[in-house]
């Protein structure tokens, strides 16, 4: 069966019009700066070498390898299992430590406790709540980098000892440090709560939301892309009627000595954001990390 000249005339415009379409789209989304794509960035150093010691919190044993059906499941390879304690006591207090860093994915969905933990079998006994942290910002001070772009705010900076380099300086993350907070039962042991919070770090922004982690770190104009879930998680008694304010303060505590460090292995988002203006875009793949 042959086509009519007026049919072939139909498709071959269509053809071009399609062509010349593809072509218009990706000239107007180059114009205003629009990345449909994310370049990955890499961390700039493993989270294993983060101190076995920050302040009064010291590690407890060996950091703890995932079975691989579970780190594909959880979608990286850079991620960081570990338990700290006050003075290596668990006695005295004990916080499991989850990391874990995403960079070049396309709009990834965060794992987050109340739909992990609850699937893998514990029962969710109090509603998702928002906890502040006490973070101590003592040591911040302003930095002399440019100002977010996203934002317009200037960035903190403060000073992290490092073995090999000595004395040097960290930008600290945009936005208010807050912990995703929800409380657990494992029905075996109901006289126990698990409590489990969380917040992330996307593009220098800090959020508790996963949601948010979308905008931050997804937004159209940004050329470049990662994000770092932070969790932690600790026992309490089911009797303790303050047992979130005292998750929260132990939180805070650990976190103050533990943001500095855990930034000087994420990308250097001031430094980031300088490179997207000043080199031309790569042609490089989107892949998990």
């Amino acid at each position: 069966m042959q086509f009519d000249r007026s049919a072939k005339f139909a498709m071959v415009t269509a053809i071009v019009l399609m062509g010349a379409s593809g072509v218009g789209l990706r000239a107007v989304v180059k114009q205003l700066n629009i990345y449909l794509r994310k370049e990955p960035v890499p961390l700039r150093g493993p989270f294993a070498g983060i101190p076995s010691r920050l302040g009064d919190w010291q590690q407890v044993g060996a950091d703890t390898i995932m079975p691989e059906a579970v780190v594909e499941e959880l979608g990286t390879s850079q991620y960081l299992n570990r338990l700290y304690a006050i003075d290596g006591d668990v006695s005295k207090g004990a916080i499991q430590l989850h990391l874990a860093y995403y960079t070049g994915v396309i709009d990834a969905v965060p794992h987050v406790p109340e739909r992990c933990w609850v699937a893998g079998g514990m029962t969710m006994t109090e509603q998702v709540e928002v906890l502040p942290l006490d973070v101590d910002r003592s040591a911040w001070r302003t930095s002399t980098a440019p100002p977010n772009r996203a934002t317009g705010e200037p960035y903190y900076e403060t000073q992290v000892n490092d073995l090999l380099r000595g004395s040097v300086p960290v930008h600290l993350p945009q936005g208010d440090l807050q912990l995703r907070t929800t409380e657990f039962q494992n029905d075996a042991n109901p006289d126990m709560r698990l409590v489990g919070g969380y917040l992330f770090i996307a593009n220098g922004r800090a959020t508790p939301s996963a949601l948010a982690v979308q905008s931050l770190a997804f937004e159209k104009n940004e050329r470049f892309a990662y994000y770092c879930k932070v969790q932690f998680s600790m026992p309490v008694s089911a009797d303790d009627p303050n047992r979130l304010d005292h998750f929260a303060a132990q939180t805070s505590d650990l976190l103050s000595h533990l943001l500095p460090y855990l930034m000087l292995r994420l990308p250097d988002w001031p430094e980031i954001e300088s490179v997207a203006t000043t080199e031309p875009v790569t042609n490089s793949t989107s892949t998990g990390s």
